[in-house]
């Protein structure tokens, strides 16, 4: 298990280069991603404002986010983009074809806001579409890319979130191709998020054209609701687990994902009214340890101390964050019981979690030898959300797990 997760990811590199876009179409892709290489070595963290606000956006709003986030620890924490999500332009171009940020919301223009950001340490992100329009009906940029990424370049923009609506029979390899070479040609390193919601196998060809991708529909604050076009957190973290790679053996995605490229299993809805807090703090752990990025999606306003301490606990967030970039996989299920994840981490240390899917609380039991197919050696292990010692792996580990909650530990070796 632990050689198919992470000791092939560069032996299926190139396969999956080939598999997408062809030998030239790989080669060439290669000389020009060195332009902006290094823009995401780990997960992107920050906020994004389509979960709780959608299109009541402003200035105002951002700006009262940035402050709350600065004081409440999450920039410190490493959250550094604000991604202003759809509907912050006018409903029509200019004249000369230009996107207009819309002047009620954003009386400044988005370079007024993202040099205020900058001001405050953040870095800004922002919205655009591969089709015609937007999800929401506003401008895309289609047959406007390279006139959109110098424009993007000029307000500032470091992070450029690309959704994939009305776009008709348009490739997608191409449509985000189109893009990240205008986002060269514009000059400025802008991280290159493609949010075309998996349906193209992007983890097959994204590694190439940006620096994370979409595997699912939007996603919602539930366990494991389904809607039209949007999943609970549980419901995207199976879809990411049972997606079949063309590797015999293989289970999930997390091949597919390391420094520069990330499966991204969407923003998170952690503080918002549809979990419970146990289910928040489940909802993190599973993100961090497949290496999704960090988005956070609640409203930093009336965001309560339990939701900062989810979304700021460092020792968390460093499993998320290790250099090496490895995801996490299912090492065991135990049907409406509970599951097993676990994830190698620099140095030889390991992430364990045991997510508890019942619905009702339970008594979990891991005999450690039990794991030595993937974890072998001797480790102290800790308790990441209670921050307290467990002993050793010499011993059994007996614990109550709370419903939908987690038990996250840290093994380091000795």
């Amino acid at each position: 298990m632990e050689i198919r997760n992470h000791q092939v990811r560069g032996l299926f590199a190139s396969l999956r280069k080939i598999a997408a876009v062809g030998i030239a179409s790989a080669l060439a892709a290669t000389t020009v991603a060195q332009k902006f290489e290094g823009l995401a070595l780990t997960p992107p963290m920050g906020f994004n404002t389509w979960n709780t606000f959608e299109s009541n956006i402003s200035e105002e709003l951002i700006l009262d986010t940035a402050r709350e986030m600065k004081a409440n620890g999450m920039l410190e924490a490493g959250y550094e983009y604000i991604v202003l999500d759809d509907c912050w332009s006018l409903r029509e171009r200019d004249p000369e074809g230009y996107l207009v940020p819309d002047p009620e919301k954003f009386p400044n223009g988005i370079k007024g806001l993202a040099d205020k950001l900058h001001e405050m340490g953040f870095k800004m992100g922002i919205y655009s579409d591969a089709g015609k329009t937007t999800c929401a009906g506003y401008p895309g940029s289609q047959g406007h890319e390279y006139q959109d990424a110098r424009t993007f370049a000029s307000w500032g923009i470091d992070y450029l979130k690309y959704d994939w609506c009305a776009t008709g029979t348009r490739d997608p390899i191409e449509a985000y191709t189109t893009m990240r070479d205008a986002l060269y040609a514009a000059g400025r390193p802008i991280v290159f998020s493609i949010c075309e919601w998996g349906t193209a196998d992007p983890w097959l060809w994204g590694e190439d054209i940006g620096h994370l991708w979409r595997i699912s529909g939007d996603i919602y604050d539930c366990w494991d609701c389904e809607q039209e076009w949007s999943r609970g957190f549980k419901v995207i973290l199976d879809l990411y687990h049972d997606k079949k790679p063309s590797v015999v053996g293989n289970d999930g995605l997390g091949m597919y994902s390391g420094p520069d490229g990330w499966n991204d299993l969407d923003m998170l809805e952690v503080g918002n009214p549809g979990l419970t807090l146990a289910e928040s703090r489940s909802h993190f752990t599973l993100w961090a340890m497949v290496a999704s990025p960090l988005m956070a999606g609640n409203d930093m306003r009336i965001i309560t101390p339990e939701i900062v301490d989810i979304l700021t606990n460092k020792d968390v967030i460093a499993v998320n964050q290790d250099k090496d970039g490895v995801a996490a996989w299912r090492y065991r299920i135990v049907p409406d019981s509970y599951e097993i994840w676990i994830k190698p981490l620099n140095g030889g240390d390991w992430a364990v979690c045991v997510l508890n899917t019942a619905d009702e609380a339970q008594e979990i039991h891991i005999e450690w030898e039990r794991l030595e197919r993937a974890i072998q050696g001797e480790f102290d292990v800790r308790d990441l959300w209670a921050d307290k010692d467990l002993g050793d792996t010499h011993t059994d580990l007996t614990a109550e797990v709370g419903s939908h909650d987690v038990l996250m530990m840290r093994l380091t070796k000795k």
